[in-house]
This record gives C-alpha cells, structure tokens and sequence, in this order.
C-alpha cells in the first residue's frame, strides 16, 4: 500500500459524522467502504481538487493589467510621489517599448538612504532624528535607473499559482511582473492575487 504524503491544506469546514452520512445517503447502490474511509476518500480528494486549481490558474488569469509602471529616467522626486499617490509599494520600470528593465521598491529607496540593505525602516528613522537632514537628501538628485532592481525578476503569463507563489518567496518580493515572449510587460502578480484567487496557503 503506497503511503499517503501528509496534507498541507486543511479542507476549509470540517466533515462532522453527521455529513458524513448523509453523503452517502446521496449516493445510489450500496456503498462498501466505512465513514471513516469515506472521511479519508474526502481529504484525499480535496487535496487533488487544490493541487488542479494551483496548476490550472496561470498568471494571466489572476494578473492586473492596468499596471503603474516608471520610466528608468524618472527622477527618485517623482517616483516616491507616484509610489505614494497610486498607494503601492513597487512598480515595474520599463523603457520606451514597454520592456521591463528593472523594478523599483520601497526597499530599494530604503536601501539607498540607509546605506546598507541590512538596515530597516527605523534604521533610516533614526539616522534622520541624529543628523541635521534627511536621509533622503543622499538620493534626492538620483533617478530611477540609480536606485532601480535590475535584472527585474519577472513570469511569462503561462506562469501558474504555485510556481509564481514559491518565487515571491524565494525572492522575498512582494510583486512580480508579468512578460510576453518578448520581455514586454502585460500586468503583474502581488501576493494578494494569490491569496484572493486561490487556496494554497499563505507565505510564511
């Protein structure tokens, strides 16, 4: 008997007994199994129904395609505006074709004015509160292409849930942008398409 792999994702409401056998009222004929093979039967099944739902869901089933993109030469002024006034914390950088050449974060902004890529949010903070300017003052005069992510890592649009999902974190990333066979873009990918489009688990 082939031993069964341990289950990841627990079916979202639990079978009581009573389920149980009125289930398999619902059948015709005469069932030759007990309620507890019946319960198993369940598991086993709602775990393939999930694991089609994660291969069959691509990327560009769930991506937005309306995506707020900076151009590499946009100046770091503009780019935290646009960051704050669209309310996200990432856009993809692509040339005059559209091609995704980078991707610039709230990380990389961060990182710039701290120095380091060890340093945190409240690393930067108080370096402020000590020094008579501002952090940011170091990259004011910058451009995207300066402080920009590149090569971007980025999924062509025949990506599915679970390969898009370990990516994000493995990556550590919180969106990723979605290419055609030329490298143009065509929409993006967060964590939260996932999470709202599918049953695979969180991130952590």
């Amino acid at each position: 008997m082939t031993k069964q792999k341990p289950m990841t994702n627990s079916p979202p409401l639990a079978l009581s007994d009573q389920d149980i056998y009125d289930a398999m009222k619902e059948i015709p004929g005469y069932l030759d199994i007990t309620p507890g093979d019946f319960k198993d039967l369940y598991l086993v099944v709602y775990q393939q129904a999930i694991q089609k739902i994660v291969e069959s869901v691509k990327a560009s089933d769930i991506m937005t395609r309306e995506v707020v993109t900076a151009p590499p030469s946009m100046s770091i002024q503009d780019a935290a505006d646009l960051l704050a006034a669209q309310k996200v914390s990432g856009v993809p950088v692509v040339d005059d074709r559209d091609q995704v050449i980078g991707v610039l974060s709230e990380r990389d902004i961060l990182t710039r004015m701290a120095g380091s890529e060890e340093n945190s949010f409240m690393d930067v903070v108080a370096q402020c509160l000590k020094a008579k300017g501002c952090a940011a003052q170091a990259i004011r005069d910058q451009h995207v292409h300066d402080v920009m992510t590149s090569p971007a890592v980025t999924v062509p649009a025949t990506a599915n849930l679970q390969e898009i999902r370990s990516l994000l974190k493995e990556k550590g990333i919180n969106r990723v942008p979605v290419v055609d066979a030329q490298g143009l873009l065509v929409g993006i990918v967060s964590r939260e398409d996932i999470v709202h489009n599918s049953l695979i688990g969180d991130f952590s």
